[in-house]
């Protein structure tokens, strides 16, 4: 059990190293100038020598604690890394500008004193004769990439043609680039690089037909939200106010009519229909018609009383 777990632990650091390793590698030296004495300045005003590395990968990785020296000793394989480290100056690791992202360039300045600042190295630089640089890991013993420098003149650069480029040329003075691209030329016009990125044109052809057709495209997209937005009114105000129209007439039809009935029937009726009193009187007839009323018994309730009124007809009828 211990001995796998001991195969798991040394395959996954294999791998780490591995993968740390590799992307050192995408960390190259891009570009040097060992004589200046008119290109970039330091914080102080001054122009020391200097060394721009680049990192080549689209992903980024820092360059902090890795090495670089000027001193071919530290080639001797039997040295060891102690005294190699001597004869090496270390990138510090307290500035963020160590975090290379993709294809991101920094300079540092050699034959200086390390304190001045973090990107100030002190290997020191022969201007008498071909300098060579060399790039370490940061365990001082895995040799990055290096380059030799030829002998140059004053505010030359000894750069690749482009960036990680296997293939080194001399820049002159109007076409050094510290910490930018070195396929940029510091003298040419807008117009001159186009034409150098872009011989025939198809670049611009295509960007220049992509800008007609997304104006199109949002001509298109204007028109058509503003045709159903004036489409929606349109419909809003053909329906909406119909309505309240078509309440307000029949509101006044029917105070018309009530007016009607009032000024026809009386105020008495107040406007209320005469249907009303044909259906009653209807009922009162229809029960008359079908002798429906009070049934008497037939009976005579009165009782009869002596009167003097039969005297005196016998008078009358005598005398006759």
């Amino acid at each position: 059990m211990n001995k796998n777990r001991l195969l798991t632990f040394t395959v996954l650091m294999a791998i780490t190293v591995t993968m740390f390793a590799q992307g050192a590698m995408n960390i190259k030296i891009n570009e040097v100038m060992t004589i200046n004495t008119m290109s970039i300045q330091d914080e102080y005003g001054k122009h020391p020598a200097w060394v721009e590395l680049v990192n080549t990968s689209h992903s980024t990785y820092n360059i902090r604690n890795m090495f670089i020296t000027t001193n071919r000793d530290v080639l001797n394989p039997n040295m060891s890394v102690q005294e190699r480290i001597k004869r090496m100056s270390m990138i510090p690791n307290t500035t963020a500008s160590t975090e290379l992202s993709a294809l991101q360039h920094i300079v540092f300045f050699l034959g200086s004193n390390p304190t001045c600042s973090p990107k100030h190295l002190s290997a020191t630089v022969d201007t008498t004769k071909a300098v060579w640089i060399g790039l370490y890991d940061g365990n001082a013993t895995e040799l990055i990439d290096s380059v030799t420098v030829p002998k140059l003149s004053a505010n030359t650069s000894y750069a690749r043609s482009t960036d990680g480029a296997a293939t080194w040329v001399v820049k002159t003075p109007d076409a050094v680039t510290p910490d930018a691209s070195n396929l940029l030329q510091a003298t040419e016009s807008k117009t001159d690089k186009l034409k150098r990125d872009d011989p025939h044109g198809i670049g611009i052809s295509i960007m220049c037909m992509g800008i007609v057709f997304l104006c199109l495209a949002l001509l298109y997209v204007f028109f058509l939200t503003f045709g159903w937005i004036a489409d929606r009114r349109n419909r809003i105000a053909a329906t909406q106010p119909i309505k309240p129209v078509v309440l307000t007439a029949k509101k006044i039809e029917k105070v018309r009519q009530v007016t009607t009935n009032i000024l026809q029937d009386g105020f008495e009726t107040r406007g209320r229909d005469k249907e009303i009193y044909i259906a009653v009187i209807s009922m009162a007839l229809k029960q008359y018609a079908d002798d429906v009323h009070d049934v008497e018994s037939g009976i005579i309730s009165i009782k009869p009383h002596q009167t003097e009124w039969g005297a005196h007809n016998q008078f009358f009828s005598h005398n006759i």
